[in-house]
């Protein structure tokens, strides 16, 4: 299992650095961490694991925020109690979004980003990304609201961008109104 001490704080360098595209086919250890990722997720997304393995809950995490500098991110989204849906994209691209904004009430957390931000993170209220699976498969995925919202915060980890670089500091509630809240 990946421990919550593999996953990089926003002042290391590599969260922010450039990351490359993933070749095909994938190697094992590609393959592990992928698994180790997503197993990370899940746990911590259950109260009994999170608090014996000490872990804050977390829906998605990019493959910078662990120190592998490649183009890949998992999510794995409780669609109802206790059922998960775990989504895989590797080098993924944005197919298409909605024109309407959404924020969350509660605001983003990163698990990268181990302090307290107030504020709003607009983001689309619908998304479709391509990209790949573990075997090299094309997939496509669409998102609606709090799936949406945490495809483009992984995705924006894949370009170096921190949900916290899209609130305004002098105004974290800038343009509010213009968005709906969820």
């Amino acid at each position: 299992m990946l421990k919550s001490s593999q996953i990089l704080d926003e002042s290391d360098k590599r969260v922010r650095a450039h990351n490359d595209d993933v070749k095909f086919p994938l190697s094992s250890s590609e393959k592990k961490l992928i698994a180790d990722m997503l197993e990370h997720l899940r746990l911590s997304q259950i109260e009994k694991y999170a608090e014996k393995y000490n872990l804050r809950p977390g829906m998605g995490l990019a493959a910078p925020q662990v120190g592998f500098n490649k183009r890949f991110f998992v999510v794995c989204h409780e669609e109802e109690e206790g059922v998960f849906k775990d989504y895989v994209l590797i080098n993924p691209k944005i197919v298409s979004h909605s024109e309407e904004l959404i924020y969350s009430s509660t605001g983003e957390g990163c698990l990268s980003v181990n302090r307290e931000v107030e504020g709003i993170v607009p983001r689309y209220a619908r998304i479709t990304m391509s990209g790949f699976d573990v075997d090299g498969n094309p997939v496509k995925y669409r998102g609606r609201e709090e799936l949406a919202i945490a495809f483009q915060h992984e995705f924006d980890h894949l370009n170096g961008i921190l949900f916290v670089d899209k609130i305004d500091p002098n105004d974290p509630y800038k343009n509010a109104e213009n968005m709906r809240e969820i």
